[in-house]
């Protein structure tokens, strides 16, 4: 049986501070659903900060995008929402925090992240920055998005879902963090599983899933999949990052 699905919907994948890029991607996704005569419907799948430059603004674009007049907008939590948030709790987490790349979303918001810390003084007094920079209304946002959407034959999450258990059973600890189960199983649930999290040169368009995170920050590519009605189409913008060695994906 082919997959359907009900309203012109577009899933982004993970964009990781590259505004530049997620903005491209937005005005082709509005000229094509123009084009198509159709309201869209656009789902972010998560991991909208940390490792490019511009974190602060690609929350900000999400942000307004929410009350944008020409497209419904649902936005996910990824694990590096997660952990930003986690960091403001818990100020030790910034150690981890810092080698998933949270550097570079302090930064965007005018706040250094020290690079030799070993003290608790030390990342609570960052912490504390950061709380006192970071703009109230993307923390609100944050704290509101959920960890799954479900619309019609498919299901949008960050990360995946865990193939060994009911999704009645699951949580947004698995939505956001799974990978290894998830990636190895040929079905995971009675739905086309769409989701980021795990970076592949080339996008992953099977039968039960449909992996989009095509490691913008090593790659320069920033993917979408269309869904309309039972067809799927890759959508990709780019920049030239050819003088730039690439290193492998890191999986965080």
């Amino acid at each position: 049986m082919t997959s359907r699905i009900s309203q012109l919907t577009y899933a982004i994948g993970d964009i990781h501070g590259y505004d530049d890029l997620f903005e491209a991607m937005l005005d082709r996704i509005r000229a094509d659903a123009e084009a198509l005569g159709e309201r869209p419907r656009i789902v972010l799948l998560g991991d909208y900060v940390d490792r490019g430059p511009s974190s602060r603004q690609v929350l900000e674009r999400v942000r307004l995008l929410q009350s944008a007049g020409w497209c419904d907008l649902i936005a996910l939590m990824g694990n590096h929402e997660d952990a930003l948030l986690r960091f403001l709790e818990e100020p030790e987490f910034g150690e981890t925090w810092r080698d998933w790349g949270g550097a570079a979303t302090l930064e965007s918001y005018g706040v250094a992240m020290p690079f030799m810390a070993g003290s608790e003084d030390i990342w609570s007094q960052v912490s504390r920055d950061f709380a006192a920079a970071f703009d109230p209304a993307h923390l609100a946002m944050l704290r509101q998005m959920p960890a799954s959407f479900q619309a019609d034959d498919y299901l949008f999450v960050h990360a995946g879902v865990d193939p060994d258990r009911p999704l009645a059973e699951q949580d947004s600890e698995i939505f956001m963090y799974i990978r290894g189960r998830f990636l190895r199983a040929e079905q995971s649930c009675d739905y086309v599983v769409v989701h980021g999290h795990s970076p592949h040169r080339e996008p992953v368009n099977a039968r039960w899933r449909i992996g989009i995170d095509t490691g913008v920050y090593y790659t320069g590519v920033l993917t979408a999949m269309r869904l309309h009605g039972e067809t799927r189409t890759l959508l990709q913008v780019s920049r030239n990052m050819d003088h730039i060695t690439r290193p492998p994906p890191v999986f965080f």
